[in-house]
């Protein structure tokens, strides 16, 4: 559970709403939001970075959490799916970078301004972001869904 104060102070000075692991804020609010979590509130160290596709729109966390009183806050913006572009936090946690780069390479999420915006963990011919509920399952990189029916018996030795 975030700090009360910590929560209490940012939705006074970005309109912050809380929810039960941090805020929300708006996407224009984040790097503010971020930068005042680590130079005034403490919180230097970046846990992680996480998306959601909610079909509407996408959710980015980014967590980060105090050292001196092992308190975790979450920052979570809403994206929407037509445009889903938000600054990058990854000159205010170096941290930040990788993570960013996995959610732009498997939800599509557009970091601007980020150091080396290359995909990370699929090919650079990769066509799509496997974690959109709108993928194509039957795309010729390789996800197949699980057949129904009888197992495939082992090859004899």
């Amino acid at each position: 559970m975030p700090a009360a104060e910590v929560v209490a102070a940012l939705a006074a000075r970005v309109g912050a709403v809380p929810f039960t692991l941090g805020v929300d804020v708006s996407a224009p609010d984040l790097l503010v939001t971020l930068r005042a979590l680590r130079d005034v509130h403490g919180y230097r160290y970046y846990v992680c970075a996480s998306a959601t596709d909610r079909s509407a729109e996408f959710e980015l966390l980014h967590g980060v959490r105090n050292l001196d009183t092992n308190d975790d806050i979450w920052v979570r913006v809403h994206l929407p799916r037509d445009a889903p572009e938000v600054d990058s936090a990854a000159h205010t946690y170096a941290g930040a970078e990788w993570q960013e780069r996995e959610i732009f390479d498997l939800f599509g999420l557009i970091f601007r301004a980020h150091p080396d915006p290359r995909r990370l963990m699929l090919p650079d011919q990769y066509v799509g972001h496997p974690l959109r509920k709108d993928f194509p399952i039957d795309t010729p990189w390789g996800y197949r869904p699980a057949t129904v029916g009888a197992p495939v018996a082992e090859p004899e030795a």
